[in-house]
C-alpha cells in the first residue's frame, strides 16, 4: 500500500477506538504498537466508567474480557490503625453507569482483535519514533528506517508522548504534572474473594482509601475486585515522592500491612506488579489536541480527570479517540487534513462532554494538592468516629463538644472553612 488514509500510534483504549471506527467507516488504517501485543505495556488500576464503550460496541458485556461489574463503591478514610468507611451499593447490571472492572492485557488484546476485524492492520512490535513531515504537515510515521505515509497521524502513544512533543503539540511535562501509579495483582480462589467481598456472580467492588497508606503525600489507595484476583494499588503525585525521597514501593508495602487491608488479602499470591505514571493537572496540563495532519488522544492529551473521590481516564480515552475518528472521516470527505478542518475534533470533544468535565473540575488538581486533604482531615475523621462510638463509663458529652474537641492540635476552624469553601468551587 503507498499510503494509509491515517496511521494510529498506539493500540490502548484510545488508539484502538479510533482505529475501530476509522476502519468501520471504510478507511485504511494502520495501527502502530510496540509492545510485544496490545496491552503487553500498559495498566490502570482497572475500573472503567461510563456507557463509551457500550456505544461502540452494543453487545460489549456479551463479548469483551470483563472481569466483573460494578455493583458496589467505597471510600475509606484511613489512620495508622483505624478506618472510616462510606460504602453504597445498588443492584448488579451489565451495562449500568456504575461501570466495569478488567485487566488491561486481556482488554487492550480484545480491542485490537475487533480493530483488525473491522479492516484495519494492527503491527505489534513496531515502534514509531519519529513523524513523517511535508511543510507544516504530518504525513505519517517512522519506525526505524521505514517510513508510513498516511493523510492523518492519530498519537494515542500515551503520558510519555514523544512524537506530540516532536510534532510541536506540547512541552515536557513536569513531576508536578503526574501522579505515579503502582499495581499489584494478588491471585485468590474465586470463591474465597466471593465469600470475603459478598459478591455474587458477576457483581464487583471499587474501593478507594484515602489518608495513612500515602504518608499524608497527596495521592490515595485503590482495590478493584477481578473474576479471581484482586488490583491493589497506590497512585501518589511524582514530585512529593521525589521530594520526600520516597519508595512508593515502600508505601505500597504499608499499605498491604494496614489492618484494614491485611484481611482482604489474606493467603493471595502475587502474580504481576506494574507501574505507570499518569497525567492529572488537566486542562493546565492539556497540549494542543490537534495541527495540520495530527491528532492526539486520550493520556497523550491528558485526558485523565481526578476528583478527589474517583480518578477517570479510559472513559476519555475510548471519548477520544472516537471523536478524533470522526474528525478524521470528515476530513476525509473534504480532502482537506489541515488544522483548520481538524479543529472539529475539538469541537466534538466539546459537544459530547469531556471537555466540559474537565471544565468544570478544572481547579480540582490544585485543590487536590492540599496536604491536609491526607495528612489531617482522614485522621481526624477516624480518631472522631471513635470517639463517638466508644463507651469507656465516662459520663459522655454531647456530639458537638466531641467534635470541637476532636479539632484540636489537628485543624482550626479557619482552615476547615477555608477548605470547604475551595472544595465548593473545586469539586
Amino acid at each position: 500500500m503507498d499510503k494509509f488514509d491515517a496511521v494510529v500510534v498506539g493500540a490502548g483504549p484510545a488508539g484502538c477506538a479510533a482505529a475501530y471506527t476509522l476502519a468501520k467507516a471504510g478507511l485504511q488504517v494502520l495501527v502502530c504498537e510496540r509492545g510485544k501485543y496490545a496491552g503487553a505495556k500498559n495498566m490502570w488500576g482497572g475500573a472503567f466508567f461510563g456507557p463509551q464503550m457500550y456505544e461502540i460496541f452494543p453487545d460489549f458485556a456479551k463479548e469483551a474480557p470483563v472481569e466483573r461489574f460494578v455493583n458496589r463503591h467505597t471510600i475509606t478514610l484511613l489512620d495508622p490503625e483505624d478506618a472510616l468507611t462510606f460504602d453504597f451499593r445498588t443492584p448488579h447490571s451489565p451495562g449500568s453507569p456504575h461501570g466495569f472492572i478488567t485487566l488491561r492485557a486481556k482488554f487492550d488484546r480484545w480491542m485490537a482483535e475487533k480493530v483488525e476485524q473491522a479492516g484495519a492492520i494492527v503491527a505489534t512490535s513496531l515502534q514509531a519514533d519519529d513523524l513523517v513531515r511535508e511543510g507544516s504537515f504530518i504525513k505519517g510515521v517512522k519506525a526505524g528506517a521505514e517510513e508510513f505515509p498516511a493523510d492523518v497521524v492519530i498519537l494515542a502513544e500515551g503520558v510519555n508522548s514523544l512524537l506530540t512533543e516532536k510534532a510541536g503539540l506540547r512541552q515536557p511535562d513536569s513531576a508536578h504534572d503526574m501522579k505515579q501509579g503502582v499495581k499489584e495483582v494478588i491471585r485468590l480462589p474465586q470463591e474465597i474473594l466471593e465469600e470475603r467481598f459478598q459478591l455474587q456472580g458477576q457483581e464487583g467492588v471499587a474501593m478507594e482509601f484515602l489518608g495513612s497508606c500515602t504518608r499524608g503525600l497527596p495521592g490515595g489507595g485503590f482495590l478493584y475486585t477481578n473474576r479471581d484476583s484482586i488490583s491493589l494499588g497506590m497512585v501518589v503525585q511524582l514530585s512529593a515522592v521525589l521530594e520526600k525521597r520516597v519508595k512508593i514501593s515502600d508505601l505500597l508495602e504499608d499499605f498491604k500491612k494496614h489492618p484494614v487491608i491485611q484481611p482482604l488479602i489474606r493467603k493471595g499470591e502475587l502474580v504481576e506488579y506494574s507501574a505507570h505514571l499518569i497525567p492529572v493537572s488537566g486542562l493546565k496540563m492539556m497540549p494542543r489536541l490537534f495541527s495540520d495532519g495530527v491528532l492526539v488522544v486520550g493520556d497523550a492529551a491528558a485526558l485523565v480527570l481526578g476528583t478527589g473521590l474517583i480518578l477517570e481516564g479510559a472513559n476519555f480515552s475510548v471519548a477520544s479517540g472516537v471523536a478524533a475518528a470522526k474528525a478524521v472521516i470528515q476530513a476525509k470527505e473534504k480532502g482537506d487534513f489541515s488544522r483548520a478542518s481538524l479543529q472539529q475534533y475539538e469541537r466534538l470533544l466539546q459537544d459530547g462532554g469531556t471537555l466540559r468535565d474537565f471544565q468544570t473540575f478544572r481547579r480540582a488538581p490544585e485543590f487536590l494538592e492540599n496536604e491536609r486533604i491526607y495528612a489531617v482531615y482522614p485522621q481526624w475523621a477516624c480518631g472522631l468516629a471513635r470517639k463517638i462510638f466508644t463507651n469507656d463509663g465516662k459520663p459522655r458529652q454531647n456530639t458537638f463538644q466531641v467534635l470541637r474537641e476532636s479539632m484540636k492540635g489537628r485543624v482550626t476552624l479557619g482552615n476547615l472553612i477555608s477548605d470547604a469553601l475551595k472544595a465548593r468551587k473545586a469539586i
